[in-house]
């Protein structure tokens, strides 16, 4: 069963990775040595120590010890378990603490299994065994609830919640965060023209070439809802973000799909709206997404095929590329 786990995370491409947490070198030692080499190991001495390795690394398990001198576990698990970002990783408490309040406070906040010390080598493995193969099982119903069945792109639940993510994570670092949204133009009269197959064919062909243009590994694409998508740029300024929206205006220009009832092309083209900022305690996400909203109503309102961008409170319009 061990090895099954291991394949299963070799056909990812990588080894699963753990983060122990413990306050005494010598248990951080004996922990890791069950290990022998199979797994990739990160360690931490000190609750906030833990919680900034498991926000950075993103470990796939985490064997927390409750007793520490800083932020004991129980604070470290509630503060992953709050958080959206690590919210989805398992931990493990490992202690000597057998009481059964002790376990279930644990389960209560968020833990899903317990080892008690001294440990057992054979008894950890199985645990943590058991714990990677359900992560994975976990990850692939989330990865199919999360995709759009027509484009294959990330829905728009993904994106609530990866918009979420990447605001407090820009916001704890002071980095810029880029919303861009984009409607096909006059897309029911494309429909009405040539059919609703013709008009799946025509979303599938935008997603593609949406993939194929934004080539980071941190920008993400959505589908938004019937013809519209949005693109989620973490640490894009806002020169950026516009030098992006060209290169997209310019690849569905480049697809050259007929739109005999296009009022602005004979082919098929988009309106796109993009808004960028540093996110602040007193702001949330919702407010990027109304600033990209309103500046992609801009674009239709002055005309279709272009771009609005939002940099402030004011929209400034870029005339069709």
């Amino acid at each position: 069963m061990w090895n099954k786990v291991l394949d299963e995370y070799a056909i990812r491409c990588y080894k699963p990775r753990i983060l122990i947490v413990d306050d005494q070198p010598v248990n951080i030692h004996t922990l890791s040595a069950v290990f022998h080499g199979e797994l990739d190991i990160i360690v931490a001495t000190s609750g906030e120590k833990a919680l900034h390795l498991a926000l950075k690394q993103k470990p796939d398990l985490i064997l927390l010890d409750i007793v520490m001198p800083d932020i004991d576990g129980y604070e470290v698990c509630r503060k992953l378990k709050n958080d959206p970002i690590t919210e989805w990783i398992p931990i493990i408490f490992v202690t000597a603490e057998t009481e059964a309040n002790v376990e279930a406070y644990g389960f209560e906040i968020g833990a899903v299994d317990f080892i008690a010390k001294p440990i057992n080598p054979a008894i950890v493995r199985a645990r943590v065994m058991t714990q990677l193969m359900l992560k994975l099982y976990m990850d692939n119903m989330r990865e199919v609830a999360w995709l759009d069945g027509l484009t294959g792109l990330y829905n728009r639940r993904r994106f609530d919640e990866m918009l979420k993510q990447h605001w407090l994570l820009c916001r704890r670092e002071q980095r810029p965060l880029a919303i861009i949204m984009l409607d096909v133009d006059f897309f029911k009269r494309f429909n009405d023209n040539y059919g609703h197959q013709k008009g799946d064919d025509c979303l599938r062909a935008i997603a593609v070439a949406l993939k194929g243009t934004l080539r980071r590994p941190m920008d993400m694409v959505f589908r938004y809802g019937g013809e519209e998508f949005t693109c989620l740029l973490p640490l894009t300024d806002l020169a950026g973000a516009q030098e992006r929206a060209s290169a997209i205006l310019n690849a569905i220009k480049a697809l050259q799909i007929p739109h005999a009832t296009s009022r602005v092309s004979p082919f098929v083209t988009i309106s796109i709206g993009i808004a960028c900022t540093i996110p602040e305690q007193e702001k949330g996400e919702e407010d990027l997404l109304n600033h990209s909203d309103q500046a992609l109503y801009q674009s239709k309102s002055d005309g279709r095929n272009r771009i609005t961008t939002w940099p402030g409170d004011k929209p400034d319009t870029v005339s069709e590329v």
